[in-house]
């Protein structure tokens, strides 16, 4: 069963910047795309930004040209920067096996998902 594990979360002042990981110790994420999704209080989740088998990105349009999702190796990351009190949220990333597809989807249909990290943005 593969377990995804998040973490980079913290408190960060706007403007600031962040780095969220996703890792799945014991298995590699080669194969898997990857979304991060985030929910903030009040809120539904919502989907930031994926990431295909082939390396094929998407971002909604609050976070692009701030966040930038990559991947080495089993790692997965989301990078933040320009971050605003409105990203406050827990993120989650998100895995569904995909091998060879350049695809990836923000729709919460993955099959597997970590326990989140709490970002706050505030001064």
């Amino acid at each position: 069963q593969l377990q995804l594990v998040e973490s980079g979360g913290g408190l960060v002042q706007p403007g600031g910047s962040l780095r969220l990981s996703c890792t799945a110790p014991g298995f590699g994420l080669d194969d898997y795309a990857i979304t991060w999704f985030r929910r903030a209080p009040g809120k539904e989740r919502e989907g930031v930004a994926c990431i295909s088998v082939t390396r094929g990105t998407n971002y909604v349009d609050p976070v692009k040209g701030r966040f930038n999702v990559s991947r080495f190796k089993n790692t997965v990351y989301l990078q933040m920067n320009s971050l605003k009190p409105e990203d406050t949220a827990v993120y989650y990333c998100a895995a569904d096996w995909k091998p060879r597809s350049p695809m990836c989807t923000m729709q919460p249909q993955y099959p597997y998902w970590g326990q989140g990290t709490q970002v706050t943005v505030s001064s």
